[in-house]
């Protein structure tokens, strides 16, 4: 069998990720011994996930290499975000998370290491730690070492995304180790400066960076400076604090309430509920991409039937009322994400491979497409034989709605353009599709002009 490594996982010289005969492992080399062994034994391990925290891995044995001291097989998430594609609800919960293990490795006498919301993933429907070897001993008046990352990930984005415009979040896709806190303090509000927390921890903090930056000076040592455990803690409650303090406030959306605004009765809505049902049973679904979610209505009903749900939009007020009603319901099988599929999640970082595209992350079993052909064909001038062959990347089953030029949806987007679209009908909508996918089933949707498909792609 072929073994791969993980891309992400690179940078770790205390191990990496690999998967082998389709199973994930994680390699800890004898350099992480003592401060494995200790995360281990000290219980640490035992309380973040018995809390949630930390995801859970069984111990594989010893490998080949005389460098590596123990493999891992750890609980596998099922599917990989990043921070860019997170309501602003999700990096905050994602941010509390960072600080509750934290405050749980002090009591064990550990610390975490690095603070990156990349090692943070959505799993079951809360955020927990998948970077195992994110620990290390805690130095008797050591600082908190990963300060400075957990300002750049979590709270500058999230004050940023509180204070100005929450969709401020996407700069995490220019800057991969968060947002440099100099550009923070100065998109920042100048009222900003009359937090005491802000204050701290961005704008002086950022200046602090800035000082040794100019003159060239040495910075001093981190592992040199001396806090107290009284002061460590005293820091983090003043982060949770602050983090809390930066609940998103949302706002109304063009799209963030389209099922109370549309042209479907409520039998249509049924109906087109009821078939989408029946066409999620085919062929027994595992992962399912509700592509154009909006707030997660269909995501639901793949929920429902225990599929787990990646519920992808563009609209960011959307995707943060999913999120927030999946967290108040406890829903454990939808991951909402903030993706636009005319500029969606490329390869970045090293090699452009570090992160992976939302292509590579894929394909699902079955994509659902409701009430999105028209957006992307009529608003962004996508035509139908690209659509086809996007689909078929995403999805090996597809789950597609036509909705005519005589629709009132489609009316209300060509009232402010010229209609070029000479080529958007069913029948070139069924011509395209069929490049790349057989029609198995279609049905008209009840009170409407709609119609949907199931399609299985061309192997």
């Amino acid at each position: 069998m072929t073994t791969l490594n993980v891309s992400g996982s690179f940078r770790d010289p205390s191990g990496n990720l690999f998967i082998d005969g389709g199973v994930l492992y994680r390699s800890v080399r004898n350099r992480y011994r003592d401060r494995y062994d200790k995360l281990m034994q000290s219980g640490l391990y035992a309380r973040l996930v018995e809390k949630g925290l930390l995801i859970p891995h069984e111990e594989a044995g010893k490998a080949g290499d005389p460098d590596v001291y123990q493999i891992i097989r750890p609980e596998r998430v099922e599917f990989i975000s990043y921070p860019y594609e997170w309501s602003p609800s999700q990096l905050r919960d994602a941010a509390l998370a960072t600080l509750r293990i934290q405050q749980e490795a002090l009591a064990f006498g550990m610390t975490l290491k690095d603070a990156s919301a990349y090692n943070i993933q959505f799993h079951r429907g809360r955020p927990v730690l998948i970077d195992t070897l994110s620990f290390d001993i805690q130095a008797e008046g050591a600082p908190w070492i990963a300060y400075r990352q957990f300002c750049q990930h979590f709270l500058g984005p999230l004050a940023l995304m509180r204070m100005r415009d929450g969709r401020l979040g996407q700069m995490l896709r220019l800057f991969i180790d968060g947002m440099p806190l100099d550009i923070t303090s100065r998109l920042l509000p100048k009222r900003t400066w009359l937090s005491p927390s802000l204050l701290s921890h961005i704008h002086l903090h950022a200046r602090f960076q800035q000082k040794y930056s100019d003159t060239h000076a040495a910075v001093p040592d981190a592992k040199a400076a001396k806090m107290s455990r009284t002061g460590m803690l005293g820091m983090l409650a003043n982060l949770e604090s602050c983090v809390r303090g930066l609940e998103y406030v949302p706002r109304v959306s063009e799209w963030s309430d389209y099922y109370a605004d549309t042209n479907y009765t409520q039998r249509g809505l049924e109906h087109k509920r009821e078939l989408v049902g029946q066409y999620l049973d085919h062929g027994a679904p595992r992962m399912v991409w509700d592509i154009g979610a909006n707030n997660g209505f269909f995501s639901k009903v793949a929920a429902e039937k225990g599929m787990s749900v990646i519920s992808i939009d563009a609209d960011q007020e959307a995707v943060e009322a999913n999120y927030r009603d999946c967290r108040k319901s406890g829903e454990k099988r939808i991951l909402p994400l903030w993706i636009d599929l005319t500029n969606p999640s490329g390869g970045i970082g090293w090699h452009c491979r570090e992160r992976e595209s939302l292509i590579e992350r894929g394909p699902a079993d079955i994509g659902l497409a409701l009430a999105l052909v028209h957006h992307l064909s009529i608003s962004n001038n996508v035509p139908l034989p690209m659509l086809a062959d996007f689909f078929a990347d995403c999805a090996r089953r597809l789950i597609i709605e036509w909705v005519p030029k005589e629709d009132s949806q489609v009316q209300r987007l060509l009232r402010s353009r010229e209609d070029i679209f000479t080529d958007y009908n069913q029948a070139s909508f069924e011509t395209a599709f069929k490049t790349r996918f057989t029609i198995l089933e279609s049905a008209p949707v009840a009170d409407s002009r709609r119609t949907l498909y199931l399609m299985q792609r061309n192997e």
